[in-house]
């Protein structure tokens, strides 16, 4: 393992991101943590439906659909281009469906949901959920948002015992809509679920007319390991990217770039929403930045030459049991340093320019690092990195940390490598391009 750091400092960054990810049961509530933190080191919000004041030296936000967020810094009254790192703040999961609440039957009641996401199904079985998401209410002001969590385990998904199903073990897949549903109570608590939500939310339940509502696995993350070299939390995919990429943008120094950091819901279904990588939040945000601060046109597209995004979402680790599935020679592994991921049909957008620069700057910071290639036979997946460049055109990198158990309701990952990928973003924070022509880039800052 690299020593760069003191145990002390790679334990203190793995707690707070763990400590992050507890706190951020679904997409809702990871972008209010992160507004908070913005707001508490002196952010102001900005808001799409109103005209924007920026200034040379400030430090904004905006958020879309109370679920994704981009905040960035103008450090320059002739800013030198954009340094961007996108992440997603969104993990597969059960949604719940309008009329949840099921106590057909007259013995329990159950909850009636559907897959978000990519999701492990398995490994929701048998554990401590709750529910968490915002609830949409009439008020005297108009329709408002109130975000609710349960905050206490409050159902289960049971498994079916293997005296029901001899043949478990040689194989379950099970049904979404018959083995995953998860139960709350009696027959008499359908009527007092959405009630306890409401209470949470300091609302009437008369007045709500829509929701967005998940279960989440209410296990705390934990550090273990014989040196507590690794830990487990829910939605390290990609909450561990969120805390860095949050983390090296609060700390980095200034320089004649500006620094954006731009965390996407929906990244797991597609990113094909309003508030997605695929939307045109990231374009809108840089356009009316630019222009008010009297930048457009030309000097706009020159500026877009001078930049680069990171697209920073995790990647697999080899795993011990099934070392056959990655690929023979790229042999990403926890704590090993950032992983840069490639893929030749462009999953991911790296490229030979966009690692040749990020390695410079892994270098000159001394972070190591490591690059992750799918096996040639097994298709993988992707991230938002190819789908924000449809809408911004620059150089991009796709990076993450390495993990065990993606998509899994607990996931796995390393001790140091929360600590890797804040310095390593703020190195590419505090770094600015300059393009010279012929495929060249000067590399300013580091």
């Amino acid at each position: 393992m690299n020593n760069k750091y003191t145990s002390e400092e790679y334990l203190s960054a793995a707690l707070n991101m763990i400590s992050f990810a507890d706190s951020s049961p679904e997409a809702f509530h990871a972008a209010a943590n992160i507004t908070s933190c913005l707001k508490e080191r002196g952010y102001t919000e900005l808001f799409e439906s109103e005209k924007w004041e920026i200034e040379a030296g400030g430090k904004y936000y905006v958020t879309r659909n109370l679920s994704s967020v981009i905040a960035f810094k103008v450090n320059s009254p002739k800013p030198r281009g954009f340094m961007i790192c996108a992440v997603h703040c969104d993990s597969p999961a059960f949604k719940l469906k309008p009329g949840f609440a099921d106590s057909t039957g007259g013995l329990y009641t159950r909850l009636n949901v559907e897959k978000y996401g990519g999701m492990a199904l398995y490994t929701w079985l048998d554990r401590p959920l709750s529910i968490a998401g915002r609830l949409i209410c009439e008020t005297e002001n108009g329709i408002e948002t109130r975000l609710t969590d349960m905050g206490r385990d409050y159902c289960v998904i049971p498994s079916l015992a293997i005296h029901m199903n001899p043949d478990t073990n040689k194989g379950f897949s099970p049904n979404p809509q018959t083995d995953m549903l998860p139960i709350i109570g009696d027959a008499a608590a359908a009527e007092r679920c959405m009630k306890e939500l409401a209470e949470r939310a300091e609302v009437d339940e008369k007045s709500i007319l829509g929701f967005d509502l998940f279960l989440y696995n209410r296990q705390r993350g934990t550090i273990w390991g014989a040196d507590s070299e690794y830990f487990s939390a829910p939605r390290i995919d990609d909450l561990q990217c969120v805390y860095a990429a949050l983390s090296a943008l609060l700390e980095c120094r200034a320089t004649d770039a500006v620094q954006v950091m731009a965390v996407f819901d929906n990244e797991e279904v597609g990113s094909g929403t309003k508030q997605g990588a695929r939307s045109t939040f990231l374009r809108d945000v840089i356009e009316r930045a630019s222009a008010a601060l009297g930048v457009s046109g030309d000097e706009l597209y020159r500026m877009l030459a001078d930049s680069m995004m990171i697209s920073a979402d995790n990647g697999h680790a080899v795993h011990p049991n099934h070392p056959e599935k990655a690929d023979p020679i790229n042999r990403p592994h926890m704590n090993g340093g950032v992983v840069i991921k490639h893929n030749a049909n462009q999953r991911y957008t790296t490229d030979g320019v966009s690692a040749a620069i990020f390695k410079k700057i892994l270098n000159t910071a001394g972070i190591p690092y490591q690059e992750y290639v799918n096996r040639s036979d097994i298709a993988g997946g992707s991230t938002l990195g190819n789908i924000a460049s449809e809408k911004v055109s620059i150089n991009t990198v796709d990076i993450g940390a390495a993990q065990l158990s993606m998509h899994s309701s607990y996931e796995t990952g390393g001790t140091h490598d929360t600590l890797y990928l804040t310095e390593a973003m703020r190195g590419f924070f505090e770094t600015e391009l300059k393009a010279i022509g012929g495929g060249g880039f000067k590399i300013e800052g580091i």
